[in-house]
């Protein structure tokens, strides 16, 4: 399950404020990508969301922003050209790599997608690029200025109507645009590169696809996206693509330094990640959990809280525990569950906790195990397995108290 994205800010090439958002995986960070949405969309597009979220299941965190002038970065988009959008990507990767670790996997939607095919040689930590609906020349755009094509040439600038809303586009913009050599850019970049390119595509015509995979070098892969539409708007289509890149992806990226691979021999280990006020790494033997706040209280919600493990810990141990009697004893059990509610009561009013417990003043913890039994068992079976589940040593540690030392380690 992917976290609660992240929303950044950082500057753009044009020095206006972009708007991004970081999408974290729940665990440990594998490695970060960076997404370049299509001509004048934003960075909340279907295809960027599934793409990020997909991705961030697989333990890819993905930045995603607007670029200058769109969505809810600042700026002006008449201002702007394709070697601005390049370079606002060069300063994307930057960011992540001096607030967190520079991207090794780039994703271009539609113009996007040639943007990164054109940037991913400058930097150097990008491993793999994935383009959707890509074209093999970034002059392919112009075509959407229909008719408004010779008064931007004549007269310097346009009004075009794109996707139902208005743009001015300038004429450096079509010059810029019909310099860019994307091509060359592909078969220089020498890196993995997956093409995904729906046939019957009528914004980018399939035969960029074929363009782009024959200017590049091995390895390189294509993927048709069948029925899709240019933009993924059909869910299960922008889904399919963000599954593939992701499963693509895994074979070309190396781990993360930010991922701690060292096994802790004894007890549990928590560390903070550095993302957010609370989100912490929990590590016990080679297993890595993330433990967290919920957004009410300042954290991103990306994982249990410590009295969710807390009671995580009595569940498991009640579910242990009855299997083992349950085996032990050959009664038949088809499965055992066990549900913990945790809150704080006044211990005045806690009616069902024992009489030490309601003597004490002011709130005390209260956990309630919801225990379901699932098999044939009779009432005398029933309530001996719930005197059992009494015994489970968790239970036992937290009714009976427990000693906690602390200590400071010197470095």
């Amino acid at each position: 399950m992917a976290t609660r994205p992240l929303k950044l800010e950082f500057e753009g090439a044009r020095g206006a404020h972009l708007a991004a958002r970081l999408d974290l995986p729940a665990g440990p960070v594998r490695a970060f990508a960076l997404f370049a949405h299509c001509f004048t969309c934003s960075k909340d597009i279907a295809a960027a969301r599934h793409v990020a979220g997909a991705l961030s299941r697989e333990g890819i965190a993905v930045l995603r922003f607007d670029f200058t002038g769109l969505g809810g970065s600042g700026g002006d988009f008449a201002s702007t050209n394709f070697s601005s959008n390049v370079e606002d990507l060069k300063l994307a990767a930057d960011y992540l790599r001096q607030n967190f670790e520079a991207p090794q996997l780039l994703i271009g939607h539609s113009l996007g997608g040639a943007a990164v095919l054109a940037v991913a040689g400058d930097i150097p930590e990008v491993r793999a690029v994935a383009t959707i609906g890509a074209p093999s020349d970034a002059g392919h755009v112009i075509h959407n200025f229909h008719g408004s094509l010779d008064e931007i040439r004549e007269a310097g600038e346009s009004k075009v109507d794109l996707g139902g809303r208005s743009f001015t586009i300038r004429k450096e913009f079509v010059d810029d645009l019909e310099a860019q050599t994307v091509r060359r850019k592909v078969a220089e970049m020498k890196r993995a590169l997956l093409v995904l390119h729906a046939p019957l595509d009528e914004t980018v015509g399939v035969e960029n696809a074929t363009d782009i995979f024959l200017a590049a070098r091995h390895p390189k892969s294509f993927i048709s996206l069948d029925k899709a539409d240019h933009l993924l708007t059909r869910e299960e289509d922008a889904a399919y693509a963000a599954r593939v890149i992701a499963a693509w992806a895994s074979g070309y990226l190396v781990e993360s330094r930010q991922l701690e691979t060292t096994e802790v021999a004894d007890g549990v280990e928590v560390a903070e990640t550095g993302l957010g006020k609370f989100q912490s790494m929990v590590a016990v033997g080679h297993h890595r959990l993330i433990a967290d706040e919920p957004a009410s209280y300042g954290g991103f919600d990306s994982g249990p809280s410590p009295y969710d493990y807390l009671s995580a810990a009595l569940a498991a141990c009640t579910v242990m525990t009855l299997r083992m009697y349950a085996d032990r004893k050959g009664v038949t059990v088809d499965r055992i569950k066990t549900r913990v509610l945790h809150g704080k009561v006044h211990a005045a009013d806690c009616e069902d906790c024992s009489a030490q417990m309601q003597a004490r003043s002011g709130k005390v913890d209260r956990f309630e195990r919801l225990i379901t039994l699932d098999g044939d068992l009779d009432q005398v079976t029933r309530a001996r397995m719930l005197e059992i589940a009494d015994k489970c040593p968790v239970h036992r540690t937290l009714e009976a108290g427990a000693a906690v030392v602390t200590k400071v380690l010197e470095k």
